[in-house]
């Protein structure tokens, strides 16, 4: 069962926040939190509140479990931009882009399954004999 929370016209750029998300991408909920609760950055204070409420849907709509749900995907898109201007030299102006984000989380209480790259790494490699060739020149 998938469930998700949205946090939208969050104080942040994109960018940066991305960094917050990045620790905790397909961690499990209770790891997670402990994770963000000890990162010194506001994306992680941010993406912590995100999946508190994630969980707070989970467990009051659905009946969840929070130590089952791992996070299934979380997505960082950028969100609109508040356009200054700052007097420069000369009576040019500069212009101040104040960025904003949306978050999504999305929860899931599924195991992941593990794919056929896993599985096709855990597999030894066939053993190839590379042929090398070398000339000599001779005077």
């Amino acid at each position: 069962m998938k469930v998700q929370a949205q946090a939208k016209y969050l104080k942040i750029s994109a960018r940066k926040l991305r960094l917050g998300a990045d620790l905790v991408r397909g961690m499990k909920v209770v790891e997670a939190t402990d994770l963000l609760r000890v990162t010194n950055k506001k994306a992680a204070v941010l993406v912590g509140d995100t999946l508190k409420s994630a969980v707070a849907n989970a467990e009051n709509n659905l009946n969840l479990a929070k130590r089952n749900l791992s996070i299934a995907e979380i997505k960082v898109d950028e969100g609109p931009m508040l356009k200054r201007m700052r007097p420069r030299a000369r009576g040019a102006a500069g212009a101040i882009l104040h960025r904003m984000a949306h978050l999504t989380i999305v929860l899931t209480d599924e195991q992941p399954k593990p794919t056929e790259e896993k599985a096709a790494a855990k597999k030894p490699a066939s053993k190839q004999k590379a042929t090398v060739t070398t000339t000599k020149e001779t005077k």
